[in-house]
């Protein structure tokens, strides 16, 4: 309790004893030729060598199996560069991906539904897990983590707002229709001079395309269908679209009907599957309950006629936005980002809106189309 006289705490301009303490911290804590984060800091680091990149470089030569991606100097990009001191050519592209503004703004677009809920998931979320389920599988098998964590962290940066939907609406404007995964590495992130290995495994992710040229490309293409079949699965239980009984016996029998369940099993599977044939992959069990999960989500959760409906909407607002920049570009920041011609004033528009995020694209149909706010996608 404050003194007779004295200033609460609470008084307007106070500052408070946290504030005062973590300003005090400002410039560290002196210690003995070196300055430190705590003032009883007391670990000791020991001796040892510096792991930089050659040395990184050699363990991995030595420790991956033969069939891995070795890292090799500054690697393979469409701008050659100098290799890094510390880190190898994969590391390197992991960071450039997590520091970007495209990896940023997948936080705010949809993996399911728009406008999630403060637990369900969104693209960045999604990346996340995908990237835990790959180097899982990386891991368990020696091939190269760092790749096959770029790889999942930037396998959606090509993914317009509203979810797959937005590839519907902006196949109108791209004549070989457009794909979040070549778009995503040749367009999206083609400004951080990404390895090759890197940019393949991102263009080829999905299913329907080909096959990526290395194993750890492979991985994510397994990881990311595993990630999304089982959390997918569980946001909408929590959503009360459907509940963990409803998944089919058959299918729980293998792979259990909970999130944790579903991804040791199938993790596991693949590990297995590469130790067996040598090839990424998983036998015919286990990928067959795989399979029924997702054809379960496909029919319960994404073409039920809620989402149905919610996908129509985002289609109609991406359209009109993309429409109203190509006769408006001068709304537009400037296209130079995405390595597009100033004159392409379609793909320019495609880009920009494609990179918006959910709740910015549509803020901007209600703002510069006078959209009417109950026509826009709702949340579910």
């Amino acid at each position: 309790m404050a003194e007779p006289g004295s200033e609460p705490d609470s008084a307007p301009n106070a500052v408070s004893a946290r504030a005062q303490q973590w300003a005090e911290t400002m410039h560290g804590h002196p210690g003995i030729g070196l300055v430190r984060a705590h003032a009883t800091s007391h670990a000791v680091a020991g001796s040892g060598p510096l792991v930089g990149r050659e040395l990184r470089e050699a363990r991995e030569d030595a420790q991956l199996r033969s069939g891995a991606t070795r890292a090799a100097g500054a690697g393979d990009r469409a701008r050659a560069e100098q290799p890094d001191v510390e880190r190898t050519c994969f590391e390197r592209d992991r960071d450039r991906i997590v520091h970007s503004t495209a990896f940023r703004r997948l936080a705010g677009k949809t993996q399911v539904v728009v406008y999630p809920s403060d637990h369900q998931r969104t693209r960045l979320t999604h990346a996340l897990e995908v990237a835990q389920v790959a180097t899982s599988i990386a891991r368990g098998i020696a091939a190269n983590v760092a790749l096959v964590d770029a790889i999942s962290l930037g396998h959606d940066c090509g993914h317009g707002p509203g979810g797959h939907a937005s590839e519907d609406a902006f196949d109108a404007f791209i004549p070989r229709g457009y794909e979040h995964g070549p778009w995503g590495a040749d367009v999206v992130l083609a400004p951080l001079n990404l390895c090759s290995q890197t940019l393949d495994g991102i263009r080829n992710h999905s299913w329907s395309r080909p096959a990526p040229a290395t194993i750890e490309g492979e991985i994510v293409s397994w990881a990311d269908r595993i990630a999304y079949c089982a959390h997918d699965l569980e946001d909408a239980v929590h959503a009360g679209i459907v509940s963990q009984a409803d998944i089919p016996a058959a299918v729980a029998e293998v792979c259990g009907r909970s999130r944790r369940e579903q991804l040791r099993i199938f993790v596991r599977a693949v590990i297995r599957a590469v130790d067996r044939y040598g090839e990424v992959g998983m036998e015919p069990t286990e990928a067959a309950a795989l399979a029924a999960l997702r054809a379960f989500n496909y029919e319960r959760i994404y073409v039920r006629p809620a989402s149905l409906a919610q996908s129509e909407a985002v289609v109609k607002v991406l359209r009109a936005l993309v429409e109203h920049y190509i006769e408006h570009p001068q709304t537009m920041p400037s296209p130079s980002a995405f390595d597009i011609a100033p004159e392409d004033r379609v793909r320019a528009a495609v880009a920009y809106v494609a990179g918006m995020t959910d709740r910015y694209a549509f803020d901007r149909a209600v703002a510069e189309l006078d959209w009417d706010p109950s026509r826009l996608p709702r949340a579910l």
